[in-house]
């Protein structure tokens, strides 16, 4: 699948991210990526701002 969020993505590209869409992304995205349950992709993180994760 691709535009899957990756941990190596999230650690190379964090000044970028963070930068660019803000810390709230930033963590939003982590979370998606720790979670785990099913594979998100960068879009979907950024255009959620209302759905946590970490929750569901």
């Amino acid at each position: 699948m691709h535009g899957v969020i990756t941990t190596r993505h999230l650690v190379t590209k964090a000044p970028i991210i963070i930068m660019e869409f803000g810390l709230a992304t930033y963590v939003r995205c982590l979370g998606a990526v720790l979670n785990r349950r099913k594979k998100t992709t960068f879009l979907e993180c950024v255009s959620r701002k209302e759905h946590s994760f970490l929750g569901s």
